[in-house]
């Protein structure tokens, strides 16, 4: 019956201005007649000839001041009922000054009692407010859900949590959503109302989730604290309580939260860690106004070097790849910021010694960032080659490349799997690691090293197998129940490399502070239970046994290494000593000139690297 009543477009301010000062005429009359018992008396109306227009006159004046009628009045908030009680309440000031000043310039009468207007702005304020309420009310309830709707909770009793309620009020119809209560941790809270909607604890609304009266928990809290999100998560995932997530206020659309923002919970969210407080100033000292080159720029890793690098403002930056389409994309995207100037993308193989030397003689760069690797596992496996061109002979091409250009600073990206290597990849990258110290013994250019683990949501990684898997309605594959992985996201890992190579001195390898490990198994049963399946029910989850070179769990410092602090408690220094001869780089040359036999490589790579023990998977 309503949506027959209620009109489908919003208001023309017009017709509310004019029904807003009907409302002060009728609050004015019925002000009068409170006050004088409801006889008005004749010489009343007298004066009010001449009162009434210069009245509405000022109200009209007001409510075009305050743009009473601009809020569409089905979405009427706080800031609404403000702007109200501001404009009444004005007017009324104004007629009470003007009181005061008719008695003494005349014969000490008021031009209106006081009374009166008192009374009039209670009514006219009450029966605005009350009346745009009334009509969002009404449209609220012509556009719920018949049957059953989605039950919510919202995780912070603050402004935002009122905020995204609002949200979910304003477009109720799209969102099927009803709140049923707010949970906080603010003792002074609990138990009060908002909004009729009562302000339970995180104690109470788990057992309101484990009665099954909760469908979806919002976290509308700006700045949560990584823990206590977690744990409200993991309560409400264990309840079957699906989580969703307000976007920070500076995402908000004209700052307004709309209900479309409110969106899934990531699996990033909860792993990545409180965020590391760098200290941005020496970075900013060291490469401000330089030249510098970043290989592998159109990479996880290469990329985010590329952002993070210009907010330093360096003189010139050169970003190196083979990869044409990413490379196009990242063009793409450094011309949106506005920022394309700065930077000169050249499509480059590290593996052609001759291109990159002349391409950095030529550009003559005060730092070099080498970020350019081949990284999957599996395929290296089946190329042991490639992996040894690309990871270890590439490596040595680029110092070589940045040493014939007088280059005074390398820094060469690393991986957690060249310690105690069980793959091809590992022992690659760990050889690289060793052309590296071994170089930096003679060689004036300063050579840093840093180690690192699994980046949240880099190219290739788990997170972004799973979710697809789970798009494609499973199975998710984990090798193995007990394998773990190291996890940190990918600008911190990068602002963790820019520290690092700003303290570095001659052969440093800097191995990064991961965190604690986390097991596969339970990042997939997690990410299930975020995309609103059941284990067993809606997907499964597949065993398939460890991969060929596969470690079961990453390690970040080798038997041989011992650490050492700096002066940053998330990065440390590992004692390793160059162990390559010169016979050994002769050996690694020849292999080098002989060209693309893998029975040659995985011979070199047993014989230098005495750690590297292959994962034998049945």
């Amino acid at each position: 019956m309503l949506k027959f009543l209620l009109p489908q477009k919003h208001a023309p301010r017009w017709m509310v201005t004019v029904v807003d000062l009907g409302v002060s005429l009728l609050g004015l009359y019925i002000a009068a007649l409170l006050r004088f018992e409801f006889r008005i008396p004749p010489s009343e109306w007298e004066v009010w000839k001449s009162f009434v227009p210069v009245f509405l006159t000022a109200r009209l004046a007001a409510f075009l001041l305050f743009s009473t009628s601009a809020g569409i009045i089905r979405h009427t908030g706080l800031e609404d009922v403000r702007r109200i009680a501001l404009c009444t309440s004005a007017v009324t000031l104004v007629f009470a000054s003007a009181n005061l000043i008719a008695a003494k310039l005349g014969n000490g009468l008021y031009w209106i009692p006081f009374s009166i207007l008192g009374i009039e702005w209670i009514l006219t304020t009450a029966t605005m407010v009350s009346s745009r309420w009334v009509v969002k009310w009404l449209y609220v309830q012509n556009k719920r859900h018949p049957g059953i709707q989605s039950q919510i909770a919202i995780y912070g009793a603050g402004e935002a949590g009122l905020l995204a309620k609002e949200a979910i009020d304003r477009e109720l119809g799209e969102s099927g959503m009803k709140l049923i209560a707010f949970i906080d941790d603010d003792r002074n809270k609990i138990g009060k109302k908002i909004e009729g909607v009562d302000i339970l604890s995180p104690n109470q609304a788990e057992m309101l989730f484990a009665d099954g009266r909760v469908d979806q928990m919002i976290l509308s809290i700006q700045n949560l604290d990584k823990e206590q999100r977690r744990s409200m998560v993991d309560m409400a995932l264990q309840h079957g309580v699906r989580p969703l997530d307000v976007p920070p206020v500076d995402r908000w659309i004209n700052g307004s939260l709309s209900f479309g923002q409110i969106r899934e919970l990531n699996i990033e969210d909860l792993l990545g860690r409180e965020p590391i407080q760098m200290n941005s100033k020496p970075i900013h000292d060291d490469m401000n106004g330089k030249r510098i080159v970043v290989t592998g720029a159109a990479g996880s890793i290469g990329s985010e070097l590329v952002r993070q690098l210009l907010t330093y403002k360096p003189e010139v930056l050169l970003a190196i790849d083979q990869a044409e389409t990413p490379m196009h994309d990242l063009l793409l995207e450094l011309r949106n910021l506005g920022v394309e100037s700065l930077v000169d993308l050249q499509i480059g193989d590290v593996r052609d010694a001759k291109q990159i030397e002349d391409t950095l003689v030529s550009f003559k760069p005060d730092v070099v960032f080498h970020a350019a690797a081949y990284k999957h596992v599996p395929m290296m496996e089946k190329q042991p080659w490639q992996a040894f061109d690309t990871n270890a002979m590439g490596s040595r091409n680029v110092l070589k490349a940045a040493e014939a250009s007088g280059c005074p600073r390398f820094v060469f990206i690393s991986t957690d799997k060249a310690v105690n290597p069980t793959s091809v990849m590992g022992a690659t990258k760990r050889l690289a690691e060793l052309l590296v110290l071994q170089s930096a013994a003679q060689s004036d250019t300063q050579c840093v090293i840093t180690r690192f683990g699994n980046v949240l949501g880099s190219n290739g990684s788990v997170i972004p197998l799973f979710k697809q898997q789970i798009e494609t309605g499973g199975p998710l594959t984990v090798t193995d129940k007990e394998v773990t992985r190291y996890f940190m996201t990918i600008p911190e890992a990068v602002s963790l490399v820019l520290e690092a190579a700003t303290m570095g001195r001659q052969d440093d390898v800097f191995v990064f502070d991961m965190g604690q490990s986390i097991k596969i198994l339970d990042l997939a049963k997690k990410m299930i239970a975020l995309a609103g399946m059941e284990e067993g029910k809606d997907i499964e989850v597949a065993i398939t046994g460890l991969r060929p070179g596969e470690k079961m769990h990453e390690e970040l410092l080798s038997h041989r290494e011992s650490l050492l602090p700096t002066h940053h408690k998330k990065i440390m220094r590992a004692n390793t000593p160059p162990t390559l001869t010169d016979k050994n780089l002769e050996q690694i040359l020849a292999l080098a000139n002989a060209k693309g036999s893998h029975a040659k490589t995985l011979t070199l790579l047993h014989s230098l690297i005495p750690e590297y023990q292959v994962n034998q998977v049945p």
